[in-house]
């Protein structure tokens, strides 16, 4: 009965519409409709001014460096973090004694509140620190830096810390995988005389290849956004060395109370985070999306 299913389809899907509506889809218009004003968040909406603030935002150097932060992140998480991630997720794979009390340890950073970990890192980078008392203990007290304070190493260190609070979500995601792959196909590769690197090399990354891939659109979305450790612990300082375009939003948007050019870069950043998303999804995750549907369909 077509009548029945319609109705039994707006009773389930409804209310979700619904929500997502008013809290994806209404806000999304609504920074669109703000970015054409300028607007202090106070007031009516008088002031049209067209495209200006994005014109504005697409020609500050602080904006423009946000951007190139956020890049660099992506880039540093892919090409440090997987190799990282990859081969603790391989050792803990591995039949150790107290295997499950490390994957714990591994995978307890990511738990934290991101307001917790950005307390404890301040207060071990501050100067003469946890960290700087650790490296003059040891005898490497020339490495001593202003870890927060310099603008040449802050983005590192800031890049540190993401990583020490989101690796473990990257090894249990390639743990999961990892327990995927039959062994029957590494013994079998063993016993015609393959060593341990030629099997990893050709059999376990290529298999674990579709992790991998959903690992780093995942990462690639996640440093497009980041926000919260880096305002928590730098608020995008020393002199925007550490700003990303999120925290660039929300100082230009509601500390400094120009809501309209805020929600303008708000409206940019979603733009480019949408255009990498299906960008991605179309040229490296396709493959895999079709292999899907294709066992479901067989």
């Amino acid at each position: 009965m077509p009548g029945r299913k319609h109705a039994e389809l707006a009773l389930f899907v409804g209310p979700a519409l619904v929500v997502y509506s008013m809290f994806v889809l209404l806000p999304i218009g609504l920074a669109f409709w703000y970015a054409m004003y300028r607007w202090n968040g106070i007031g009516p909406l008088t002031d049209f001014v067209g495209l200006d603030n994005y014109r504005r935002a697409l020609q500050d150097p602080a904006f423009l460096g946000s951007i190139r932060h956020n890049a660099i992140i992506i880039v540093l998480s892919l090409t440090l973090q997987l190799p990282l991630a990859l081969g603790l997720a391989v050792l803990l794979n591995a039949r150790l004694r107290g295997r499950a009390l490390l994957r714990t340890v591994v995978f307890a950073p990511f738990v934290l509140s991101e307001v917790i970990t950005g307390v404890i890192w301040l207060l071990i980078l501050q100067p003469d620190g946890l960290a700087d008392r650790t490296l003059q203990a040891v005898g490497l007290g020339g490495l001593v830096q202003l870890w927060l304070a310099d603008r040449e190493i802050v983005l590192y260190t800031m890049f540190v810390v993401i990583t020490w609070k989101y690796i473990g979500f990257a090894i249990i995601l390639f743990l999961a995988g990892l327990q995927g792959i039959p062994r029957e196909l590494a013994e079998a590769a063993e016993v015609d005389g393959a060593s341990k690197p030629r099997v990893f090399r050709h059999i376990t990354v290529p298999l674990l290849g579709p992790t991998i891939r959903v690992w780093a659109f995942l990462s690639i979305i996640g440093s497009l956004q980041l926000f919260d450790l880096i305002w928590i612990m730098t608020l995008g300082g020393p002199a925007n060395a550490s700003s990303t375009m999120a925290t660039y939003m929300v100082d230009r948007g509601f500390r400094r109370y120009q809501f309209g050019y805020g929600s303008a870069v708000a409206v940019i950043l979603f733009l480019i985070s949408f255009g990498v998303s299906l960008a991605y999804q179309r040229l490296v995750l396709r493959r895999d999306t079709a292999g899907a549907l294709t066992r479901m369909a067989g």
